[in-house]
């Protein structure tokens, strides 16, 4: 994804990022029906060009879509309802009545509806419901059938261990011995065949929405999380890619050292690749992780982006971050690989925290655009490179992150001294609506791409934020209500769009 600088600035563009859990509906969470499609028309209308997701696999532990079961599967969770009536796989009187919690998602009474909703929609399936779907399903085995049989088998096993870690299955599952397997496909059939088919509803309703988003001239910006979780099915059918002991458990682990946000780092805890052995296969997961993920987006953000450059190895069973070495990963190797696989990078590198020189040269070599994070100009540990007088065109500019507080919230929580900053910077005595500051900062800014966090655009406060790095419970459950877009915002964000000719 390389740019000219030469060029008319015609790339110029922007957008909003937003979960699809976070939209609105009755049924607990949000999903792929009439609200998605009512969402990708007030993009349309307010003029953007781009709408952020995060990772779409399906989460396990704290709810989190960086912590996932699959590198390759759906969460299931955002199966629309309606549509599965729509589609005659389930009747209306299976879903009247539902009311689930609107304003935060209940993971728990969620993943209990929507498990005994799909369950209700493959028995419907197996008894002849919705025959057009067959041969498209069948298809989509095949097509699919490199991670998904891995995949709705680790599922089925996983249900059948009461939710326990693979890790902790008796030995001859954890060692993947080919007989324990042919039983256990044997056995699991028909709960093997029900996953393969949720999957399948997944790729389908997302897939549809994708074509609707881009025939409305929005494209997907979608998310690569560098490492995978260590209870997946990923590391579980290719223990070999992974840095593990002869248990099959970490030797290393992923984290960052120490610095200014944290005096012990911070440990995430997930395995570490083998990149010898990646290499040997000239990176074919990477590679099939990338198609996968390409097929249900238009641009995809890589996470941790410095990683690939030199990754923190921490010895497993450290308590803290402090205790590590920094190892060189072959980001360039693997770089030039996919590019070669793919015919193109489309990539924007998260180059965010403790960036070295050799991590910048290895985004430029490829011509990859960074992320630029307007809170991180005025406010906690303030750098340079986050003003906007310091923006090169090849950029993306976001007022925040997921992982950052709303601005209205981070605004309350600065010192004097960064508001006075701010307050000068943007040419104001008191800024009387900061999140819109940023967000015609950002949008007028020389970066390529400019985009906000839904809650920034509605001016919410820390209510309304998404994640809070750290904190185990409590997180990715934000949702807005349809009345939320009511009134002036969207058509002030489309005035914003067009004066910045974007």
């Amino acid at each position: 994804m390389t740019t000219n600088e030469n060029d008319d600035r015609s790339a110029r563009s922007a957008g909003i990022l937003l979960h699809p859990t976070s939209l609105p509906g009755p049924y607990g969470i949000g999903d792929f029906g009439e609200s998605a499609y009512a969402w990708i028309e007030a993009l349309a209308r307010a003029g953007q060009s781009w709408w952020q997701v995060l990772p779409l696999g399906p989460t396990g532990y704290g709810d989190s879509p960086y912590q996932l079961f699959s590198a390759f599967a759906g969460n299931t969770n955002l199966i629309s309802p309606d549509n599965l009536v729509q589609e005659g796989l389930i009747n209306r009187g299976q879903i009247e009545g539902v009311r689930l919690r609107p304003e935060r998602v209940d993971y728990g009474a969620v993943v209990e509806f929507k498990r005994a909703l799909l369950m209700e929609a493959w028995q419907g399936f197996k008894a002849g419901r919705a025959p057009f779907l067959r041969p498209q399903f069948e298809t989509f085995c095949a097509e699919q059938a490199a991670w998904l049989d891995d995949f709705a088998l680790f599922i089925a096993l996983k249900d059948a261990q009461e939710g326990r870690s693979w890790q902790d299955w008796p030995e001859e599952l954890v060692l993947r011995r080919p007989e324990a397997l042919v039983r256990a496909r044997r056995e699991l059939e028909d709960v093997i065949n029900h996953h393969r088919f949720a999957q399948f509803l997944f790729y389908r309703q997302w897939g549809s929405l994708k074509n609707y988003a881009n025939a409305r001239g929005i494209k997907l910006i979608g998310d690569i999380p560098i490492f995978v979780a260590g209870d997946s099915a990923d590391v579980w059918a290719n223990p070999r890619l992974f840095l593990l002991d002869e248990r099959r458990r970490p030797k290393f682990v992923a984290g960052v050292p120490p610095d200014y946000f944290s005096a012990t780092g911070q440990l995430w805890g997930n395995p570490l690749y083998n990149w010898s052995a990646l290499k040997e296969t000239r990176y074919a997961w990477w590679v099939a992780r990338f198609r996968a993920t390409l097929a249900q987006v238009d641009l995809v953000r890589l996470d941790h982006f410095r990683g690939f450059q030199a990754y923190w190895q921490i010895p497993a069973g450290m308590p803290t971050a402090e205790v590590g070495d920094w190892v060189e990963a072959p980001g360039a190797d693997l770089l030039a690989t996919l590019r070669a696989e793919l015919g193109s990078l489309p990539i924007i590198a998260e180059d965010l925290g403790l960036i070295t020189p050799e991590v910048y040269a290895l985004r430029d070599q490829f011509g990859l655009p960074g992320m630029r994070i307007l809170q991180f100009a005025f406010g906690g540990a303030a750098e340079d490179r986050f003003l906007p007088h310091n923006y090169i065109h090849h950029t993306v500019v976001y007022t925040g992150t997921h992982d950052n507080d709303t601005t209205l919230g981070w605004y309350a929580a600065i010192t004097d001294r960064e508001r006075r900053h701010l307050h000068e910077y943007v040419g104001c005595d008191h800024c009387r609506d900061v999140a819109w500051d940023l967000i015609r900062l950002a949008w007028a800014s020389v970066a390529d791409f400019a985009l906000a966090p839904l809650q920034d655009v509605l001016s919410l406060g820390p209510e309304a934020r998404m994640n809070t790095p750290g904190r185990a419970g409590g997180n990715w459950a934000w949702r807005f209500t349809s009345d939320m877009l009511e009134g002036q915002r969207l058509d002030r964000l489309g005035h914003l769009t067009r004066l910045y000719a974007r």
